[in-house]
C-alpha cells in the first residue's frame, strides 16, 4: 500500500513550529522537525511515524513546507496549495489518500485526484454543516453520533480510532509527579461548562498543586491586555482562581513532558459530539501514565469508569473525585497503571494500521 497522509496545522501551533523549524532549508528537514515533535501523532498511521518509504506525509496548509517541496520539484513559485498537493500525490504514485483536513479539500478536490489513487479516506470528528465529503470512499472518526449524521447524507461512514503514540512510553515511566491535577487545553467563555469546571478545580490551588496550560481565545487574551483591562470585557477575563494556576499553552513533546509530571489529568468535552467521548487528550493522558478524570459519556472500548479512568457527572462530583484520588494514592496509581496498559495494548499503532487496512478493503 502506497499511503499518502495529509494533515493540517492548528493556528495555535504555528509559533512553535516556526521555532522548531528555524534554520531548516528543505522539505524533509522541516517535515522531520514537525514529526519529531509528535503534535497530532495519535492520528498518524504507523508507516508515517516509522519512515516507511512507501508512505508520504505532509501538512497541506503549511505553505512554507509546501513551497519548499514545490521548489525542489521545479514547480512555479506561484503554485497553489491544491496544485502542489496534487503534484505530490502524482509524484508519490499514491494508492490510498488519507486526509485529516477534509474541510480544506472536499469533494471537488477528490475528483481531481490522479488515476493512481484507488481509495480515498477522510477523517472528520466534528459537526460539518455545509461540507461535502461525498466523493470520499470513506469518512471516518471515533464518534458514533457524528458518523450517523454522515450516513444520513448518504456518505459511507465507518468507526476508526486514534492510537497510542509509542513515544509516550518514554514519558509514562516517570515516577516523579509533583503536580496533583493538570489541565491542558483551550479556554473560552464560549465553552461555558468547561470554563465553570476549570474555575472550580482551580480553587483547589491553595491546598493542591494545580496547573493549567491554557490555549486562550483571542478575546480572552485581549481582555488581559493593558487596553482590554480598561474595557467592559469582564465575561472574557480569566477568573482569579484560574489566573493563579494558569501557564502558557503547551504542544507536542513539551505537553508530553507536562503530562509525565502529573498524577491526574482533567478532561472536559466541549459538547461538539453529544454524549460521545474519546478526544485525543484521552489517548495522550492514558498513554502518559496519568490518571484520567473526565466527564461522563459514551467512551471507546476499554475506557471504563473506575477501572482504566474515572468519570464525573458535574462540577461537585469532579471536585469530590479529585479529593478522593489525591488522598488515596494507591487507588490513583492502580487505575492509572490499568489505563496505561489498556491503551498500549488495545490502541497500539499496529492495531490502528490493521483496522485501517481492513476498512479500505
Amino acid at each position: 500500500m502506497r499511503l499518502f497522509q495529509c494533515s493540517g496545522i492548528a493556528g495555535a501551533y504555528l509559533p512553535r513550529l516556526a521555532q522548531l523549524a528555524a534554520g531548516t532549508a528543505t522539505f524533509r528537514q522541516r517535515l522531520d522537525a514537525f514529526l519529531y515533535d509528535r503534535f497530532g501523532a495519535s492520528h498518524f498511521l504507523e508507516p508515517v511515524l516509522t519512515g516507511d518509504r512507501s508512505a508520504f506525509f505532509t501538512n497541506a496548509d503549511d505553505m512554507v513546507l509546501q513551497k519548499m517541496w514545490a521548489a525542489e520539484a521545479g514547480m512555479p513559485a506561484n503554485s497553489s496549495a491544491e496544485r502542489i498537493l496534487l503534484a505530490q500525490i502524482e509524484n508519490h504514485r499514491t494508492d490510498v489518500f488519507y486526509n485529516l483536513d477534509p474541510m480544506r479539500f472536499q469533494t471537488d478536490f477528490v475528483r481531481l485526484l490522479p488515476a493512481c489513487v484507488k481509495r480515498t479516506v477522510a477523517w472528520r470528528a466534528a459537526p460539518s454543516p455545509g461540507a461535502d465529503f461525498g466523493a470520499y470512499d470513506l469518512v471516518v472518526c471515533n464518534f458514533p453520533g457524528i458518523l450517523e449524521t454522515y450516513s444520513q447524507k448518504g456518505w459511507r461512514a465507518r468507526y476508526f480510532s486514534p492510537a497510542h503514540d509509542p513515544v509516550l512510553d518514554e514519558y509514562a515511566s516517570n515516577e516523579d509527579r509533583p503536580v496533583d491535577v493538570l489541565f491542558v487545553g483551550g479556554f473560552s467563555r464560549h465553552h461555558k461548562r468547561r470554563a465553570a469546571l476549570l474555575e472550580a478545580v482551580a480553587s483547589l490551588g491553595d491546598t493542591h498543586r494545580v496547573v493549567m496550560h491554557l490555549d486562550q481565545s483571542r478575546l480572552t487574551r485581549f481582555a488581559a491586555s493593558p487596553i482590554g483591562r480598561i474595557l467592559p470585557l469582564t465575561e472574557y477575563r480569566l477568573p482569579l482562581a484560574v489566573r493563579k494556576v494558569s501557564q502558557p499553552a503547551l504542544f507536542g513533546r513539551d505537553m508530553y513532558a507536562a503530562l509525565s509530571r502529573a498524577k491526574i489529568v482533567l478532561n472536559c468535552a466541549i459538547d461538539m459530539a453529544g454524549s460521545d467521548r474519546g478526544n485525543m487528550r484521552c489517548f495522550e493522558s492514558l498513554g502518559s501514565g496519568c490518571l484520567l478524570l473526565t466527564d461522563e459519556g459514551r467512551y471507546p472500548a476499554g475506557m471504563v469508569d473506575g477501572e482504566t479512568l474515572v468519570t464525573y457527572g458535574d462540577d461537585n462530583e469532579a471536585l469530590a473525585r479529585l479529593a478522593e484520588l489525591v488522598e488515596n494514592s494507591g487507588l490513583c496509581a492502580r487505575i492509572s497503571r490499568a489505563g496505561n496498559q489498556m491503551i498500549r495494548s488495545s490502541y497500539s499503532k499496529q492495531r490502528q494500521l490493521q483496522m485501517f487496512t481492513e476498512l479500505i478493503g
